[in-house]
């Protein structure tokens, strides 16, 4: 049986993805998401089979640190890349919908919680907003 052989995974800021990034929050008035704490990389060589992830800096960095809660949306080249633009922002859309309205650093989860719209609900539900106020 061989070994997995393990490659490290390379990230370099995505510029592009910040700016839709910027136009996903303002299209939206997604005011309570701070842009200019939401960094964007994008990453390659890695192994996940997701497209896009999102990373929370939680309140024990932020002590730590000194610095205020922020957020890194990393999205993955070898499957974000192929999505047509549509199915990209939509990817994008759900990152950002993890982000919960007190910008404190935490993340929202998939599960449904009590008496709380199903998480994939609203994310289709501000696609389809989104969709209205944009022009492909």
């Amino acid at each position: 049986m061989r070994k997995k052989k393990w490659v490290s995974v390379d990230w370099k800021h995505a510029p592009d993805i910040k700016k839709r990034v910027k136009i996903l929050i303002s299209s939206l008035d997604l005011s309570w998401l701070k842009s200019s704490d939401i960094y964007t990389f994008r990453s390659t060589t890695s192994s996940t089979r997701a497209y896009a992830r999102i990373w929370g800096l939680s309140r024990v960095w932020q002590l730590a640190l000194k610095t205020n809660p922020s957020y890194i949306v990393e999205v993955i080249s070898q499957r974000f890349d192929k999505l047509p633009i549509k199915e990209q922002d939509k990817v994008l859309l759900h990152e950002l919908a993890h982000i919960p309205k007190n910008f404190s650093g935490s993340l929202l989860p998939h599960t449904r919680s009590r008496g709380k719209r199903n998480f994939h609900d609203r994310v289709d539900e501000l696609f389809a907003q989104y969709l209205k106020n944009i022009k492909y």
